[in-house]
């Protein structure tokens, strides 16, 4: 991070801790609180006790650098886990008030600054976390990526947002970052050229995004923020704060409107805003050996290279786990860590030797597609939060494993707490959001069922909502679900194409 943003941000600091201390002497509300701290990167946890601090890292490049100073923190703040987000961030939870100010500033001149990591800001700028090395990519996007989220730092002060902007770059029609359907979305092409989308997101009233520039130049990148930030800015609703989302233009100008005003604010930018220039970085290690066949061992483009896949489960990482990948990875040469929108991470460029050791250190994530499973960190942490999607997610793992699957006999679910999507669960082919049911015995918790959602780019599908499940059933359901497409002998992404009315009238049955 250069050091004049650093410079910029840093008085701010001053008065985070004056309304931190207020927060805890009662003299602000935790909703007026929340709406201040949430542009630091920063909010308190359910109960108002602890806080959570969010650390920006553009890709989801958790770097040797930036990890031993995660390891370093969390050794000298007793901090116990971390939580990887969807948005591919790292979150530190359960952070004192005291040490939430002292740390936020040592991130800061760590080169991690939170700000506008939540709130109305530019979010973290998200990309394919296997960028550059990835077999089938069309480009290395990352370092436009990096590019832009430097870029879109030079607005956290300047532009009054109607709420959050999230911009994300896609390498391959794989699109795990969600980029035809964000609110602002480069898609890679095989001219190495990019597809620009507009306008979507997931959440209340969610939407695929609309494709407002072909064949862009990468170097046109910032012209292409900035013309998607005046259109925001101008057109976007600062008054209806439910309908303060980028994915609303839709509805208020049209898709036709949209792309004339986003074309007419280019034009503009086009003549303003810099070229970037772009020096596309090479992995130069060369390494000779052949790892053994795991499912979470993916050969690289790089020759003798691989890249070696964790889940933890939720995506809460413990501090022994970072801690011990910190020791294996600090003398690897060119190795690091990306983070993925779906919770995991990915080792990248190691050989043959170090892949098996890493191998070895993380046999203990997700075993499965199944094991996979996203989830927010929920209720039981987030203030806003319904349904505690850990626990959930936790007691749906456990279940799971005691009928022995083979593996993709369940797919990889998506659990949000609440209607926020931090879960992506409208992504999913089978997701969850949090809520409550009227039972004879009063209200209870419960999640609504989502189906049929897939990301991938030319086949994106919003998952349809249906019926709610009593969170405690939930478990039973999934198992039961397993055993029928057990009993056809096949994986849950074939077994869905011709048995759609039987996943319904199982929702049905447990739903009753």
């Amino acid at each position: 991070m250069p050091r004049d943003y650093l410079t910029e941000f840093l008085p701010d600091l001053e008065e985070f801790r004056q309304k931190t201390i207020q927060f805890h002497n009662g003299q602000l509300t935790a909703a007026q609180y929340k709406s201040f701290s949430g542009g630091f990167g920063s909010y308190a946890q359910r109960g108002g006790q602890k806080h959570m601090l969010r650390l920006r890292m553009a890709g989801g490049r958790l770097t040797r650098e930036r990890l031993g100073f995660v390891i370093d923190s969390c050794e000298k703040y007793g901090i116990d886990w971390l939580k990887i987000t969807t948005c591919q961030s790292l979150q530190l939870h359960d952070l004192s008030p005291d040490i939430l100010c002292g740390l936020m500033e040592e991130a800061w001149r760590a080169g991690m600054i939170s700000r506008g990591g939540g709130g109305d800001f530019p979010r973290n700028v998200m990309a394919s976390p296997l960028s550059g090395v990835q077999q089938d990519e069309l480009f290395d996007v990352m370092p436009y990526a990096e590019a832009a989220g430097e870029y879109l730092m030079n607005f956290i002060k300047s532009v009054r947002f109607p709420r959050k902007l999230k911009v994300c770059f896609s390498n391959s029609p794989s699109n795990v970052t969600h980029a035809t359907f964000r609110d602002l979305g480069f898609v890679a092409k095989p001219d190495r050229t990019f597809d620009v989308y507009a306008a979507g997101g997931l959440g209340v009233k969610p939407l695929l995004g609309i494709c407002v520039a072909g064949k862009v130049p990468p170097e046109d990148i910032f012209c292409h923020i900035k013309a998607m930030i005046d259109t925001f800015v101008t057109y976007g609703n600062y008054e209806n704060r439910g309908k303060s989302r980028s994915r609303f233009l839709q509805e208020t100008l049209g898709a036709d409107r949209l792309v004339s005003a986003y074309q007419d604010k280019l034009d503009k930018a086009l003549k303003t805003e810099l070229k970037l220039k772009i020096q596309e970085k090479t992995v130069n290690k060369q390494e000779a050996g052949q790892a053994p066949f795991d499912r979470r061992l993916l050969p690289q483009k790089q020759e003798g290279l691989y890249s070696v896949f964790y889940q933890p489960p939720g995506g809460c990482l413990s501090f022994q786990k970072a801690l011990r990948l910190y020791q294996l990875t600090k003398s690897m040469d060119d190795v690091e860590i990306r983070l993925t929108p779906g919770e995991g991470l990915y080792v990248i460029n190691c050989n043959a030797r170090e892949a098996c050791l890493l191998l070895e250190e993380t046999a203990d994530g997700a075993g499965t597609l199944f094991e996979t499973s996203v989830a927010c960190i929920g209720a039981g942490i987030c203030q806003v939060g319904i349904g505690d999607s850990q626990a959930l997610l936790n007691s749906c793992i456990q279940a799971v494993r005691q009928e022995n699957f083979p593996d993709g006999t369940l797919p990889r679910i998506h659990i949000s707490g609440c209607p926020s999507s931090c879960g992506t669960h409208q992504s999913a082919a089978l997701g969850f959001r949090g809520g409550m049911k009227q039972t004879p015995d009063g209200p209870k918790s419960a999640f609504a069922v989502f189906e049929g959602g897939c990301s991938h780019q030319g086949r994106e599908i919003l998952a349809e909502t249906g019926k709610s499940i009593l969170t405690e059933l939930i478990p039973d359901f999934l198992v039961e679900l397993g055993k029928m497409v057990l009993s056809q002998n096949t994986t849950y992404d074939k077994w869905i194409l011709t048995h759609h009315r039987q996943l319904r009238e199982l929702i049905d049955k447990y739903a009753a």
